[in-house]
């Protein structure tokens, strides 16, 4: 007999009683041919001899022994022996006979996996509590238990399994829930009934998996539009929303529900149970998406994790670099990344919504787009205009480049959010003197900026934002850096280096300039630093408006090179690149583009830094392409901008190469070919760490670390910061924006404030 499986396991029949076919399969024999079983999940052929004698055999009616017997005038009583054997360890018998009223449900059972006569044993000794949130109804519920073999119990106490009936899932009222049923001991199953969008699951276990806790900490984690409202209204819980659904809407909830109930308690489990499982009654889409137990929750973990990860002496350790072209200075690839933490992203449970495509690419740029910038988040209803910056992306050569940048810029804001576990010590800035470091040292603010904030203000843009003084006198709360040039632990307010939804007391607020996401924390470390690098070189630059030299896109033989450059004269457009290496030697790299078919010039641009000059150039060009897509569609009458920020929007129509002589090429130097830069590739990230490290101790700058990864994530974040590096958005404090270019030899004597370049950038 040909059938499947077959691990030498003893037969259902061994251990005693009548054995058959599971009732969700139908046998049917043609001499000659086959026996066929039928299923609702297709048609199985048994073919030969032993397959169409035994079949007829397997009716229910006979034990082990019996079968053999009745086979052995034309099997021998091995063959019959061995063909039971395999057909049990393919899973098509079971022992005994369920014998109840409904053979439907028995088939179920048998289909589901358990069994029917174990499946219904347990759902005989089980009973199920409804729990009705305000909204929702248990009768309906109720009934459908009954109609499927569950007992409805009205003491909650003796029940094996609770099931929640709610409108939302962040319903306030389900913490208390949680909280009885953590005591209990006794899972129980969330399910949302109000709504076109059904919810379901996951199987809520105390001290086991996820609570309520940790699924409502990713579920707020998309709902952020509605905390401003939430506020201004006074609503303890959730925006209320109205109900849309229909009758059959809300009884498919509730009968998926009981479905549900009964598997778990039947002993049919699966990946339904540990997630949350989503029906649109619309569009009929189903989705189930994992809910992830928090290791650092405050109710069902441990809530420490976080503090004493960050209060820990920063250490970097050995981390050969992954082989890969010109971006593979990093622990692991892109697809490695994607696929070591493509979970995180997801509509409902994720960190991320999604990651699409930004509106608008032209074919040869990837640039794709990761949710909301939480780094530009307001608390007020209409909100400082983020504008450019709204919303968290990636770029790249490939897709798979442009979607690993995109989810490790969103994982960056989302670690580098203030959750409430970060560790804080409260006091003054006087009072905890040199181990200290003062907000302005790494915000770089001028006193006339202070001075002058409401004018500064007044127009609204976060990224020009200034702040008020801060008062070195008052208490506010401070979080533990590492100082890995000083080796020891430094002190910078708590408000300047996580993301909050509103204005801190003490008037500081945090950027995201030097965190930065990596495939390890070393990989982390040097890109938050080489994010600084950059930024510094280009508020240099822009801000003094100096010249600077030419980047010989020729020289670097690429082809990826030529293919964008082509890929930019097809929609009328001329690139070109500057060399802004500043003081710190390490190569950075500006990318410019603009219209050359029309009076608009719609000129865009990108930055990047590396010890790799390729590299540095690379990040420039793809980082540019991430602008393209604002200005691709524009009209010759200036419409089509997909921006309406008002400081990009009067760039694009009014800065021209021409009117702003520093973004073209220093005429009067050569340009520069990879052969400029001395460059020695290292094969581990500790090196470049040591590097870093050294070369900042030699430059009496400071290099300071702050661990931001988060435990349930594990994917490693970092904020870097060296004091004195300059920010690219307008920070005028004194300092290296006026002394490099001196000390560069691009200008003859420092820039005076009031001569500084009026355009503040707007990235």
């Amino acid at each position: 007999m040909t059938a499947p499986g077959g691990d030498g396991q003893r037969p259902a029949g061994d251990r005693g009683g009548p054995i058959g076919f599971k009732s969700h399969l139908r046998a049917t024999v043609v001499p000659g041919e086959a026996a066929y079983l039928v299923s609702q999940r297709g048609v199985t052929a048994l073919r030969g001899t032993p397959a169409e004698v035994l079949v007829p055999l397997l009716d229910g009616t006979r034990d082990h022994a019996e079968v053999i017997s009745a086979a052995t005038p034309l099997l021998t009583t091995e063959e019959a022996a061995g063909s039971l054997r395999a057909l049990d360890a393919a899973g098509l018998l079971r022992l005994g006979t369920p014998g109840t009223a409904d053979p439907a449900a028995e088939a179920y059972w048998d289909l589901a996996g358990p069994g029917a006569p174990a499946a219904l044993a347990a759902l005989a000794g089980a009973a199920v509590a409804l729990v009705p949130l305000a909204g929702t109804d248990a009768a309906e519920a109720a009934e459908a238990c009954r109609a499927s073999g569950l007992t409805v119990t009205d003491a909650p106490e003796r029940a094996d399994l609770t099931l929640v009936l709610c409108d939302d899932y962040l319903d306030p009222e389900l913490a208390e829930v949680d909280a009885r049923q953590r005591t209990a001991g006794t899972p129980w199953l969330p399910v949302r009934t109000g709504s076109a969008a059904l919810w379901l699951g996951p199987v809520l276990r105390p001290h086991d998996g996820p609570c309520w806790h940790c699924l409502a900490t990713r579920l707020r984690g998309h709902r952020y539009a509605e905390r401003p409202l939430q506020r201004a209204l006074g609503e303890e819980g959730p925006v209320r929303r109205p109900h849309a659904t229909l009758a059959a809407g809300r009884a498919v909830a509730v009968h998926l529900a009981v479905l549900e109930a009964a598997k778990w308690l039947a002993g049919a489990r699966g990946a339904s149970h540990d997630g949350v499982t989503t029906l649109d009654t619309l569009t009929l889409e189903t989705a189930t998406h994992p809910a992830a137990r928090l290791p650092q929750c405050a109710v069902c973990g441990d809530p420490g994790l976080t503090a004493r990860r960050i209060e820990a002496p920063f250490v970097p350790v050995p981390r050969p670099k992954a082989a890969g072209e010109l971006n593979g200075h990093r622990a692991l690839t892109p697809a490695q990344m994607l696929e070591r933490y493509g979970h995180l992203v997801g509509p409902v449970t994720g960190i991320v919504k999604e990651i699409r495509r930004a509106p608008g690419s032209p074919g040869f740029v990837s640039t794709y787009l990761s949710g909301q910038n939480l780094a530009m988040r307001s608390g007020t209803l209409a909100g400082l205009r983020a504008g450019l910056r709204s919303l968290s992306g990636g770029k790249g050569l490939t897709d798979t480049e442009a979607r690993t940048s995109a989810l490790c810029e969103a994982v960056e804001r989302y670690s580098g959010t203030r959750q409430g576990d970060e560790p804080v010590v409260r006091d003054t800035y006087r009072a905890l003197g040199e181990d200290a470091v003062h907000p302005n040292a790494v915000q770089l603010f001028h006193e006339r900026q202070f001075a002058d904030r409401e004018r500064w203000n007044g127009g609204g843009s976060h990224l020009h934002h200034v702040p008020r003084r801060f008062d070195e006198e008052r208490p506010t709360e401070w979080t533990p850096v590492w100082s890995l040039t000083q080796e020891r632990q430094r002190l910078l307010p708590t408000s300047l280096l996580f993301f909050g939804e509103h204005e801190a007391p003490d008037g500081v607020w945090a950027d995201s300039n030097g965190n930065a996401a990596g495939s390890s924390p070393e990989d982390a470390l040097v890109q938050g630093f080489l994010e600084l690098v950059e930024r510094d070189a280009v508020a240099i630059w822009w801000y003094n408006r100096t010249r600077h030299p030419a980047v010989d896109l020729d020289a670097f033989d690429e082809p990826y090179i030529e293919r964008l450059r082509a890929g930019y004269r097809s929609v009328g457009r001329e690139v070109w690149a500057l060399d802004l290496t500043g003081d710190l030697g390490i190569p950075v790299v500006a990318a410019l583009s603009r219209r050359t078919d029309r009076q608009a010039e719609d000129i865009v641009f990108g930055f990047g830094a590396h010890f790799d000059p390729r590299v540095a150039l690379r990040r420039a060009l793809t980082e540019m392409g991430q602008l393209l897509p604002l200005v691709g569609d524009v009209t010759p009458d200036g419409r089509g901008y997909r921006c309406a920020d008002p400081d990009p929007l009067n760039w694009w129509r009014h800065a021209t190469a021409a009117n702003r002589p520093y973004l073209r090429p220093d005429p009067a130097t050569p340009a520069r070919t990879p052969g400029h830069w001395a460059y020695t590739p290292a094969s581990d990230l500790l090196d470049d760490v040591h590097f870093i490290t050294e070369l900042l101790r030699s430059r009496g700058l400071e290099l300071l670390v702050l661990d931001q990864t988060r435990p349930d994530l594990d994917l490693p974040v970092v904020k870097v910061l060296v004091p004195g590096l300059r920010h690219f958005w307008p920070r005028f404090a004194p300092g290296r924006l006026y002394d490099t270019p001196v000390e560069l030899g691009l200008r003859t004597k420092r820039c005076r404030l009031e001569e500084l370049n009026p355009t503040p950038l707007f990235v």
